[in-house]
């Protein structure tokens, strides 16, 4: 798969952000971690992707695979 872009990435933050009414419990920390990633960009939002995505194990959403999969192929 091709590497992500930023705007990839940050897409798919605010699709994560948009659920969060959905899944309280489950996003309880990935939130606040993606609202920090919003204004990162880089290195820093590579080390920040991995928050996100080890606190969005257990969210469940149509695009969630999908998102996650843009999420992981970011590079910096």
């Amino acid at each position: 798969m091709a590497t992500s872009t930023e705007a990839e990435v940050k897409a798919a933050i605010n699709t994560i952000l948009s659920d969060t009414k959905a899944y309280t419990t489950s996003l309880n920390w990935a939130v606040n971690y993606c609202k920090a990633a919003l204004a990162m960009s880089g290195y820093d939002l590579s080390v920040q992707i991995l928050y996100i995505l080890n606190n969005i194990s257990h969210w469940r959403h149509p695009e969630a695979k999908n998102i996650r999969m843009v999420l992981k192929n970011f590079k910096a």
